[in-house]
């Protein structure tokens, strides 16, 4: 038998996570035979701290409610409304600042309060962080960095319940969960290649992206 290294959840083809416990052993490898402990110290603390255990409710009713019938720009209202966010937080990419605009339409439509900070908030030269003119996307010139803590903190200080993201960049938005207190869900993640549609690569690996794999 191999070694466990860690859940290899994705190859999967029981899922006996999905059943109701006691009904069906879980395979070889599984975590929840290998890490029986940690998932027992998960539940408890679900049990036990009640902001979390809010939240997740708050979550497993947003997804029942909206399961199949909802966008997800609409599960993202009924979440906040269900966790009683009145200051919704928009972080975007300078890329995707029409899409951003179009968010924070439909949710000041939808009665809430909005702040939206862009990526390139501070001005910041690549330079002042170490990056050399060769790195930058354009060299030659004047590029600010991506601030995703910028962004993070300063919708943090203006009271918003929840941030969305909005086509933050692949490790900028890494900065971004890292530091944001607030609670953080994605509405777009960008893709140029793509369209803003990641999982397309995923569906044309056999094909157009067969170089990936």
């Amino acid at each position: 038998m191999k070694p466990y290294i860690g859940p290899q959840c994705a190859r999967c083809a029981k899922l006996s996570c999905t059943k109701a416990p006691g009904t069906e052993d879980p395979p070889a490898g599984c975590p929840m035979r290998e890490s029986a402990e940690t998932l027992a110290r998960v539940e408890r603390l679900l049990r036990e701290d009640e902001s979390l255990r809010e939240l997740a409710c708050n979550a497993a009713r947003t997804e029942a409610g909206g399961y199949c019938r909802m966008p997800r720009i609409e599960e993202i209202c009924d979440f906040a409304r269900r966790s009683g966010v009145k200051r919704i937080g928009i972080a975007s990419c300078v890329g995707t600042q029409r899409e951003a605009a179009l968010a924070q339409t439909i949710f000041e439509a939808q009665g809430f309060q909005v702040c939206s900070a862009v990526c390139k908030v501070g001005a910041i030269a690549k330079e002042e962080v170490g990056l050399t003119d060769e790195e930058k996307i354009r060299p030659g010139g004047f590029e600010a960095l991506c601030n995703p803590v910028a962004q993070a903190r300063l919708l943090d200080e203006a009271g918003c319940g929840l941030a969305v993201l909005v086509g933050l960049c692949v490790g900028h938005d890494s900065l971004f969960f890292r530091h944001s207190r607030a609670p953080v869900t994605v509405l777009l993640a960008k893709d140029r290649v793509c369209g803003h549609n990641p999982a397309a690569a995923l569906y044309t690996s056999h094909s157009y992206y067969r170089r990936l794999k």
